[in-house]
């Protein structure tokens, strides 16, 4: 087996850092891939994480995959409306149908929701699988709640979500101005939520799990558009596993992972939010009850150890299918 990223860890320190995007390493980047599959070909299995060369015309894919082995395609976003509903006439009429023929030619397409899966199939796919998004159990400590201080009600993420915390910056404001909950954010640029005192860190991979340990309260808000609804909701099962209650917008596949009232409080409205976040706020008892109930969901459907198996078996499936070729369709 062998793991080709497609762009460098400067890119994400960048991206992350909100400094400027390093274009010179991204053009080395794409050379390096189409050299990496000319090599594609003494493999079984070609795995894509979405599509090979991002921004690049259908075509130039075919021509790398006509001599690829059979290969399956993995979406845990809505990629596809980055170019079939982007605001640049060009992109839609170059790129909107891209990823619908690079999944119509796969072998397996596997998928995270619901929302996805009707995007593969209406594109033809031969096969598609549901596979949640999965955490490794192991990395995700329970810690013992505090007592005597206000809970503390935290957000994970990166710079390029932190916008969805605009839609509840009115409920966080009463809690954390009225001192009845604090605020923890991870990830988020400074600018996220103005001034409004919190504890702010970095997002790094060797610390993400113990921040998210020292919340109370795990948040989600999302809007309720395309793009959202093929979201696989990663940080409520990051929440979930570490034992906390959560609170999300009722978008998308945030529907199946919070059971109303069993792990997490499902709200829409500012007023919801505020009414749920105080509720929980209240009583400890409630979270301690909502979050077992979480982790215990996490550990029956969302677990590395529980889904592997199934992962190797449908690979196996998908090396036995020789990749349709193609011309230009």
């Amino acid at each position: 087996m062998a793991v080709a990223p497609l762009l460098p860890d400067s890119y994400l320190e960048a991206l992350y850092a909100g400094r400027a995007r390093p274009l010179r390493s991204i053009a080395l980047a794409y050379a390096a891939r189409v050299r990496q599959m000319a090599a594609a070909k003494s493999y079984d299995l070609l795995w894509i994480e979405k599509e090979l060369l991002p921004w690049f015309p259908y075509g130039m894919e075919r021509w790398i995959l006509n001599s690829a082995p059979p290969y399956v395609v993995d979406f845990d976003d809505a990629w596809f409306h980055h170019y079939d509903r982007s605001r640049w006439p060009l992109v839609r009429r170059l790129l909107g149908h891209k990823l619908d023929t690079l999944m119509r030619h796969a072998a397996l397409v596997t998928v995270g929701n619901d929302y996805l899966a009707e995007r593969a199939e209406a594109a033809g796919t031969r096969s598609v699988v549901i596979l949640p998004t999965v955490v490794d159990l192991v990395r995700y400590p329970i810690a013992p709640q505090r007592v005597g201080t206000p809970p503390t009600v935290g957000w994970i993420g990166s710079p390029i979500t932190d916008h969805y915390l605009s839609l509840v910056e009115r409920p966080l404001k009463e809690l954390v101005m009225g001192n009845v909950a604090r605020l923890c954010l991870v990830g988020a640029t400074p600018a996220a939520l103005g001034a409004l005192p919190a504890e702010r860190h970095d997002w790094r991979e060797d610390t993400e799990t113990g921040h998210i340990a020292a919340f109370d309260i795990g948040i989600m808000p999302l809007a309720d558009t395309p793009w959202e609804r093929g979201k696989c909701g990663y940080k409520l099962i990051q929440y979930m596993a570490c034992g906390k209650p959560v609170v999300a917008s009722p978008v998308g596949i945030n529907r199946d992972i919070v059971e109303h009232g069993v792990n997490g409080f499902l709200a829409e409205t500012p007023e919801e939010w505020a009414g749920a976040l105080r509720r929980l706020a209240a009583d400890p008892d409630l979270c301690r009850r909502l979050g077992a109930a979480g982790r215990a969901k996490v550990e029956r459907h969302y677990s590395l150890t529980g889904t592997v198996p199934r992962l190797i078996e449908i690979l196996r499936q998908a090396a036995g299918r020789r990749p349709e070729r193609t011309d230009a369709s």
